[in-house]
């Protein structure tokens, strides 16, 4: 395996490997527990996937990357590569994204057999082979299925939120906005990048230079306080403060506030979770914005978004991942109210997904993982509330389409010094 795809360190070997894989794949069926047969099979748009078939391709991954070429293992169904790739060109045709949801074959307990006979065999393979390409290729497959457990997660609330029901939760507190400061970075000839020494996914690096004009950036995201005030000076209704591609989606789709919110009978503006509907509370950070919207309302404040490199450089020595991952994870956001607010909503950048100098993907199949995005996509930067212990960085960069709101994103300003 290239270096430059993932670099291993010495702590993660062969024998803590093993348990790692059992925790990751243990923790992606904990999230299913609370869904029937019925939430797992239906897709509520293109974006989206099916809860059945993140699970089947998790399998799929493990299956065709790992067990039948290093472990000489067969597939467990002809026809399941075709159902369960995702985007690899070089393996051949697949099953349009599209219409995932309408896969109600194989039934739910037949793909539940395979993740078991998967798990099997990978916990047999790891026992008999330490090999540094096993290694690699398990730290990869473990990492893009925590990816995927985000996924579920996003695209499971998108499902739910289709529910006319709309069943009530408990009414949360309402808390406090907190003040907002500003961080400064003296700029200059900084390094951002991955570092060598463990996991990281291959647009992390090449490491290397880039040179910072002085900047200040937030020390928290912007908060639903803060939203609404700009949604009530008209920020969805001033073409002067959006982008000419966000203003379009914007007027195409009628976004007059975040993915999510509803107004009620009471005027008061509510918010769909994962727990039911509540009251949006103030101090908890934004979320389900598109970059449109965030540009847009930075450009209101008098603001911009940070740069990558600027929030890498910024946030290092400052980077907190966020609540665990585990039971609260089927919440909204929490408040901001004495915390540091980190890792709570990913936050979008102003810069365009594309690779680093010297920046060159895996040959292979395994190569089309991230660099074939490398095209009209924004990064996003931090965790949000879905991300899994442990899986983000400062380095790492998520990316999406600008007009993407499903996702757990908001924004942090930034502005020059």
């Amino acid at each position: 395996m290239p270096d430059a795809y993932a670099m291993i360190s010495e702590e993660e070997s062969a024998s803590g490997l093993g348990a790692a894989f059992r925790a990751v794949r243990d923790r992606t069926l904990a999230l299913t527990a609370g869904l029937g047969p019925e939430d797992m099979v239906v897709q509520s748009m293109p974006d989206t996937s099916p809860t059945k078939w993140h699970l089947a391709h998790t399998s799929w991954f493990f299956e065709h990357f790992i067990l039948i070429p290093l472990g000489g293992g067969k597939m467990w169904r002809p026809g399941w590569d075709y159902l369960f790739n995702s985007y690899y060109e070089a393996l051949g045709p697949r099953h349009p994204r599209p219409a995932r949801g309408l896969l109600t074959r194989p039934p739910l307990a037949e793909v539940l057999a395979w993740r078991a006979h998967i798990d099997s065999a990978m916990e047999d393979l790891l026992t008999r082979d330490n090999s540094p390409e096993l290694t690699a290729l398990t730290l990869l497959g473990l990492s893009h299925e925590q990816q995927h457990q985000e996924l579920l997660l996003t695209d499971i609330k998108h499902l739910l939120a289709q529910n006319p029901l709309r069943p009530l939760a408990a009414t949360a507190p309402r808390g406090t906005i907190p003040s907002l400061g500003w961080i400064d970075h003296p700029g200059g000839l900084m390094e951002v990048g991955c570092r060598s020494g463990g996991f990281a996914f291959d647009n992390e690096g090449p490491r290397h230079h880039v040179w910072l004009a002085p900047f200040q950036i937030a020390d928290r995201p912007v908060c639903n306080g803060e939203w609404l005030r700009f949604m009530a000076d008209g920020g969805y209704s001033t073409p002067s403060l959006w982008l000419s591609d966000g203003w379009a989606r914007a007027q195409a789709e009628g976004w007059e506030a975040p993915l999510y919110w509803y107004q009620g009978e009471d005027d008061r503006w509510w918010t769909f979770t994962l727990e039911g509907c509540r009251p949006v509370d103030p101090a908890e950070p934004v979320c389900h914005v598109s970059q449109f919207e965030a540009d847009a309302f930075a450009r209101w404040a008098g603001t911009r978004l940070p740069t990558e490199a600027e929030w890498e450089t910024a946030m290092q020595h400052r980077f907190n991942p966020g609540p665990a991952f585990g039971s609260a994870i089927r919440r909204h956001p929490f408040s901001m109210n004495g915390a540091d607010a980190g890792g709570q909503v990913w936050e979008w950048t102003a810069s365009a997904y594309l690779p680093y100098p010297a920046y060159r993907p895996a040959e292979g199949a395994i190569g089309e993982y991230n660099g074939k995005f490398m095209s009209g996509q924004m990064v996003l930067r931090g965790a949000s509330i879905a991300t899994p212990p442990g899986h983000s960085r400062p380095s790492y960069r998520n990316f999406f389409p600008p007009h993407a709101r499903w996702q757990f994103s908001g924004l942090r300003v930034a502005r020059d010094a």
